[in-house]
């Protein structure tokens, strides 16, 4: 009987190693128009990048600026760096990948500046990945109305309190119909064996975060919010990465935006000028059987944005800070993974 209970411990054991016998890091970064906002911001991306040498960046704001490909230069510039990484042509996300991309597809097209989703298909140590990037529609920004600024025009309006019109607001984006059809593909990825890992700037807040608990906090002015985007995902499975590492979401707020640039005034990194903006609206989601995360960190600056001046967050968030020059108006996200 002890025999037979070592032999099940052992098999247990060489099951768990085998699970959890790689690792990954992933990267989720909006990059303010290509860094093209700071002076030297192209420079500071790729010495990002060469620092922390993800597996996979996920890119927010890729614009192909004078007919180029951003990717592609983006990769050339890291060879010259002596890294290599792999991309294809996409407008307004992007993905770089450390491994070579064997399928590539457009889920959701970019039309009139409504948000975009793209994907890889790679393998990495036997292991099938679909990778996904987002950068979701920027308009009807309803966590702007409950703050007194129409999440269309940006004008100052009366605050917007009642749930079932800031939802109404909100769905009238194209968040939702870029989520509903990356869901249907990651589910079919999902049966051909993919471990899947999206990463975006989703220009909305999460439901986890817009609770009782923060209801009056960051001009939340008392409203809980079920969030559209969020709500999908997480009944399809989907888990949020950042928030699922940190549940206190009093102390680890996790916000990455507005953040702090000391290449620009204040003033030029907010939306709502007069109002507490500070959200998590850039996130790294996952699913699969295998794909496990350890750990996620705030990758930017300490300090953020309310109502036009700086302040140093006094939570309990881990940051990669900046080695110089930060490129961007939001902070990114960094995540491990076992798989």
């Amino acid at each position: 009987m002890k025999e037979r209970i070592l032999v099940l411990s052992c098999s247990l054991l060489i099951s768990i190693m085998v699970f959890a016998s790689h690792h990954l890091t992933v990267v989720q970064w909006n990059i303010w128009q290509e860094g093209t906002m700071v002076d030297g911001g192209y420079d500071a991306i790729v010495a990002e990048i060469v620092r922390l040498h993800p597996d996979f960046v996920t890119l927010s704001e890729v614009r192909n600026y004078h007919h180029t490909d951003f990717t592609k230069r983006l990769c050339r510039s890291l060879q010259q760096k002596g890294l290599k990484y792999y991309s294809f042509y996409s407008y307004d996300s992007g993905l770089l990948s450390r491994y070579p991309i064997e399928d590539s597809a457009t889920i959701f097209p970019n039309c009139d500046d409504h948000g975009s989703i793209y994907k890889l298909v790679t393998h990495v140590h036997g292991q099938r990945f679909a990778v996904y990037t987002a950068h979701l529609d920027y308009l009807n920004d309803a966590y702007y109305n409950v703050r007194g600024v129409d999440g269309s025009t940006w004008k100052e309006i009366p605050a917007l309190t009642d749930v079932n019109d800031i939802l109404r607001i909100n769905v009238a984006s194209k968040r939702d119909d870029a989520v509903r059809l990356f869901i249907a593909d990651a589910q079919k990825e999902i049966l051909l064996g993919s471990q899947i890992i999206l990463g975006g700037d989703f220009n909305e807040p999460s439901f986890k975060d817009w609770t009782r608990k923060t209801g009056n906090l960051y001009d939340h002015h008392g409203v809980v919010v079920p969030w559209t985007v969020s709500v999908l995902l997480d009944r399809a499975g989907f888990t949020d990465t950042y928030r699922y590492l940190h549940p206190d979401i009093l102390r680890y707020p996790g916000f990455t935006y507005p953040s702090f640039n000391k290449a620009k005034p204040d003033d030029k990194v907010t939306w709502a000028p007069k109002s507490d903006e500070r959200d998590r609206i850039d996130y790294v989601f996952c699913k699969g059987s295998r794909l496990r995360p350890v750990c996620s960190k705030i990758f930017g600056p300490r300090q953020s944005i309310v109502r036009s001046k700086t302040v140093t967050e006094k939570g309990k968030d881990r940051f990669i800070t900046p080695l110089d020059v930060w490129p961007t108006d939001h902070k990114g996200v960094w995540v491990e993974f076992r798989y």
